[in-house]
């Protein structure tokens, strides 16, 4: 155990890695489903590039500054405190990185044999144009067979042209069939708020989204729900539970809460029995952050300690809230941020250098709530590396 300490302003944070106690994982498995949603890691070389926000990199060329070594170093520690993975979707900066990082994500992981299986986004970004709803259609049904033969079960990502044509609820749900008759397996639906992707504004118009899971209860096996709304999760979960349908939860904000339940029987996904109950299971990108204390929370709640699990997850959510905050797609900036302090990478930065779209202020606020949480792993190296980047901010040269 160590204990480091940092002067932050007025502020005495001390960075401790056995903030629990002792991480015992004693062969309690998690009752719920969990998968974390992984980052990609820049070669520290990306801060020569001319990529910015404003000036983003093609796909075919970002796809040479990720650092695959670390990407995938990234995925086994998640992997190690118990989580899947849910690969190229928007936490790895999918909409960005396009097909051709995602291609090679998917089989990474594939390859990897993770534990917890994995779950990947399907998209029709390889595609150069989409100039009919048959190739829309069809392109998305591509990926998800390229998913399934690498292992992994997709996650139909949310459609953005549909938005942009203002497609009726009919519509939404006539395309989501017609591609998942092209599937050769199950699939996940995800949908997403335009908190995340402000182009996805009124996607599911009126009552598509519960429409589309009652009439393929047997080829979706569940959801992903990344509204930030909770009251509206637990009203459609209660729905799919009816179909024993899989409720994942994206809320980054209310996660805590939405895990609890009680389980009332069990359902088969991705080959093993799992619990189903008026409860969330989760697929998080906060998890990027938070392995450690929430897989410690996640085995207390599968021991029925509710006390320890809400104790653990309050201080995770409370750094998740910040991580999170308007304007809440830079929400990755945070997550790298973390990591690199942690010393589980050499550098912080992003695709694009979004990691520069946050404050310093932000970024400060983040590192004390990441302490008070317990998920750094190596109090020294983070005191240190928090200690030189105060003293010198080097976000606009990436590494340190």
């Amino acid at each position: 155990m160590t204990v480091a300490r940092v002067s932050v302003g007025e502020c005495k944070l001390e960075i401790d890695d056995a903030r629990w106690g002792a991480d015992a994982r004693d062969g309690i498995a998690f009752d719920r489903v969990t998968f974390g949603a992984a980052r990609v890691v820049m070669r520290d070389d990306y801060s020569q590039a001319v990529h910015s926000l404003d000036t983003p990199g093609r796909a075919q060329d970002l796809v040479d500054w990720i650092d695959w070594e670390q990407t995938g170093a990234h995925r086994r520690w998640l992997a190690s405190h118990g989580f899947g993975i849910a690969e190229a979707m928007d936490t790895a900066q999918r909409f960005m990185i396009g097909w051709p990082a995602a291609e090679r994500l998917i089989d990474m992981c594939g390859r990897l044999d993770l534990p917890g299986g994995f779950v990947a986004g399907a998209s029709a970004d390889h595609l150069e144009r989409i100039e009919s709803e048959a190739d829309l259609v069809e392109g998305v049904a591509y990926q998800c067979r390229v998913i399934d033969r690498a292992g992994g079960m997709p996650v139909i990502l949310p459609m953005a042209e549909l938005s942009a044509r203002k497609a009726s609820a009919d519509e939404h749900v006539r395309i989501y069939r017609d591609i998942i008759a092209r599937c050769e397996g199950p699939v996940l639906i995800h949908w997403l708020g335009p908190m995340f992707l402000p182009s996805l504004e009124g996607y599911f118009p009126g009552r598509s989204f519960e429409q589309l899971m009652e009439s393929e209860p047997d080829r979706i096996a569940g959801a992903k729900l990344s509204m930030l709304d909770d009251a509206l999760e637990r009203r459609l979960r209660r729905s799919m539970l009816e179909q024993y349908q899989l409720m994942f939860t994206g809320d980054d904000f209310n996660f805590a809460g939405l895990i609890e339940g009680e389980t009332t029987g069990t359902t088969r996904f991705m080959g093993r029995d799992v619990p189903i109950g008026d409860f969330s299971h989760a697929l998080l990108g906060i998890f990027d952050a938070i392995a450690a204390p929430a897989g410690r929370a996640l085995r207390e709640l599968a021991r029925g300690n509710l006390e320890r699990y809400r104790e653990i997850m309050q201080t995770c959510e409370a750094l998740s809230r910040i991580i999170f905050e308007a304007p809440t797609q830079h929400y990755k900036a945070g997550l790298a941020f973390i990591a690199w302090l942690d010393g589980r990478q050499s550098n912080p930065m992003l695709v694009n250098r979004q990691d520069l779209a946050r404050s310093r202020e932000h970024l400060v606020r983040v590192a004390v709530a990441a302490a008070d949480a317990g998920v750094f792993e190596h109090a020294a190296t983070a005191a240190d590396r928090l200690n030189q980047w105060l003293a010198a901010d080097g976000r606009s040269t990436g590494a340190s």
